[in-house]
């Protein structure tokens, strides 16, 4: 801490909780769950609303395919997330699996940046 510095405040944005119908951390902010897209919080007056996305600045979709020949393959999807210095702050196995000859797998990640709405309740 510098002398004469108020320590900054921390914001509510990034905090997570886990979604009581899949168990997957998700956004303390989020009304629906983006893992499995049920409604977690239902807004006063009735009308539900869904953030949208102000910014998507990284979006990467591929396929791979088995040739025609050969044994079957296997295959690993992991996901990284790492802090401006370059540390590791998550990894996660998010999908596995084989492919046979002639099979093919596609992949889409996309990072979607929201900003956290007003806390209801």
């Amino acid at each position: 801490m510098f002398p004469g510095r108020a320590p900054a405040a921390r914001s509510a944005a990034g905090r997570t909780r886990v979604c009581p119908r899949c168990k997957s951390t998700i956004l303390e902010s989020a009304n629906i769950c983006p893992a499995c897209n049920s409604y977690l919080r239902f807004e006063r007056g009735g009308e539900q609303v869904t953030p949208v996305a102000e910014l998507s600045p990284l979006r990467v979709s591929g396929t791979i395919r088995h040739p025609a020949e050969g044994e079957p393959l296997e295959y690993s999807m992991v996901l990284t997330i790492h802090n401006e210095r370059g540390e590791e702050i998550a990894r996660q196995v998010v999908g596995v699996g084989g492919l046979n000859p002639l099979e093919e797998r596609s992949f889409s990640l996309t990072v979607n940046i929201f900003r956290p709405g007003p806390r209801s309740g």
